[in-house]
């Protein structure tokens, strides 16, 4: 039913926004290979991890400007991907929950791959880019919008055939709760790889044609269940995993809602140390199987040539705890769901290698690719470029990043992160001060010495939060939610 909605929508409200092709010759436009992994936080080895093997992570961020300081719009996949998809807020398209189809409240938003179709390139989408239930839509389009893309691919590997045998803490549940497998056979033979394998066949197409692209290659890995081949997980043996711990009382030191957010799946309560030690140990493996893909894709960008006018982007949707704060998983408004891994690579880029702090946001991806392609942007877009930052990395285009979860409101500056919960904050607040206590496991904002800082913090975060639901100009809203057009 949903799948119709999509184009009667588009009927009902217009056709989508188009725009004349550009004047530049083909050969002159740079291709983008827009490269991302699923629930994947910072537990790299570029980014410091010292156990995590990432290595062709690691060189590609060699090679292009390392963010350390970039954050997601909402940590949950479907809101997360539907924003930086759209360079808007999940307050502006009203995806706060997965499932939907971006078109369903937003049904004339030109998409940022869509710009570039519009613009002359090719653009095509292997994997999961928009929302999936994983892994129940693998081998599907799942929540997809059919108007981003000249071309899909949903490779479908063993992974879906061994879900019988793949341990889970709770009973015929994979996607939402702990789980996973040590896998037999080969990389080719599961999603991910079959989802490198694609990649590396049409970048060696585009290497014989002179049309430029746009390539989303989406991995479904490190999201659960965490598979992967059996010798990934040897590479992390259970006895030298760490298991995070929070202090005696630590509980009653932040706001309910925050509480709430990070004890709501009770099967995931107080792990015992074994079962901990095992979970970190196949998210681990997880991600070194899904660095191994991407290190396909990216020497085949190397051996066609195409490297040589290809931008590349590496992220994630949101990060993950993996028992940090007694949590595991997404959904909260700590750092560790927040912050993602952010590379970008420009050809030529004379800043190769370099580390830059500024904060910076995943609606950023869409402004930024647009000016890095000499296109236009639509004016609507709430992201800000990062090209500044990318020419040179102690620029600051942003001074802080934004994120929201339920009803609290989070705002990270270069020293703090100050979060409110509930209308103007009447559930709690919360400030940390990453000098002193980088785990934000100290909440200063009730602390009379604080003060100042949680009224200066507040109103920027109110600030942002006003901007942040400004409808776009341009842009039909429809709220489904509540029955009813918002504009």
């Amino acid at each position: 039913m949903l799948i119709r909605i999509v184009p009667l929508l588009a009927l009902l409200f217009g056709p989508l926004v188009s725009f004349a092709l550009s004047a530049e010759t083909a050969d002159t436009k740079p291709n983008v290979l827009f490269l991302i992994c699923d629930d994947l936080n910072c537990d790299l080895a570029c980014y410091g991890h010292p156990q995590v093997k990432s290595p062709n992570i690691d060189r590609l961020a060699k090679r292009g400007v390392r963010f350390a300081n970039a954050y997601c719009q909402y940590p949950l996949c479907g809101p997360s991907r539907a924003s930086f998809m759209t360079g808007l807020y999940p307050d502006q398209t009203l995806v706060r929950r997965n499932a939907i189809y971006i078109r369903e409240h937003l049904p004339n938003v030109q998409t940022m791959s869509q710009m570039f179709r519009n613009n002359g390139y090719f653009a095509t989408r292997i994997g999961k880019i928009y929302h999936y239930n994983v892994p129940k839509h693998i081998g599907t389009s799942g929540h997809d919008d059919p108007y981003s893309w000249d071309q899909v691919f949903n490779p479908r590997g063993r992974d879906k055939d061994d879900e019988d045998i793949i341990f889970t803490l709770r009973k015929n549940s994979f996607g939402g709760t702990l789980s996973w497998l040590a896998a037999d056979g080969t990389d080719e033979e599961q999603t991910d790889g079959m989802i490198a394998t694609r990649a590396v066949e049409r970048l060696r197409l585009h290497a014989k044609s002179k049309k430029p692209f746009y390539m989303a290659v989406g991995l479904f890995r490190p999201h659960t269940p965490y598979v992967a081949p059996k010798k990934y997980f040897a590479m992390y043996p259970s006895e030298k995993i760490v298991v995070p711990t929070s202090p005696e009382g630590y509980l009653d030191t932040i706001p309910k809602p925050a509480q709430q957010s990070i004890r709501r799946k009770k099967e995931q309560i107080d792990l015992p140390d074994d079962i901990a030690r095992k979970a970190i140990q196949a998210y681990y493996a997880s991600i070194t199987f899904a660095d191994a893909q991407l290190g396909k894709v990216l020497d085949a960008l190397d051996e066609t040539g195409l490297s040589k006018n290809t931008v590349v982007v590496f992220t994630s949707d949101h990060g993950y705890h993996m028992g940090e704060h007694g949590h595991w998983q997404k959904t909260t408004l700590f750092e560790n769901a927040a912050r993602v891994p952010l590379i970008i690579s420009v050809p030529g880029t004379k800043t190769a290698g370099r580390t830059s702090l500024t904060p910076a946001e995943m609606v950023d991806f869409y402004p930024t690719l647009a000016e890095l392609c000499g296109l236009t942007a639509p004016k609507y877009l709430s992201g800000v470029s990062l090209v500044p930052a990318l020419k040179d990395p102690s620029a600051t285009p942003r001074k802080a990043a934004f994120t929201q979860y339920g009803t609290g409101y989070s705002l990270r500056t270069a020293r703090y992160r100050y979060t409110e919960w509930g209308n103007d904050g009447e559930d709690g607040a919360e400030l940390y001060d990453h000098e002193s206590d980088p785990a934000e496991m100290t909440n200063l904002a009730s602390r009379q010495q604080h003060a100042a800082t949680v009224t200066r913090l507040s109103k920027q975060l109110h600030t942002r939060i006003t901007a942040a639901k400004r409808p776009p100009q341009g842009v039909r809203q429809i709220n489904f939610e509540n029955r009813r057009r918002v504009r």
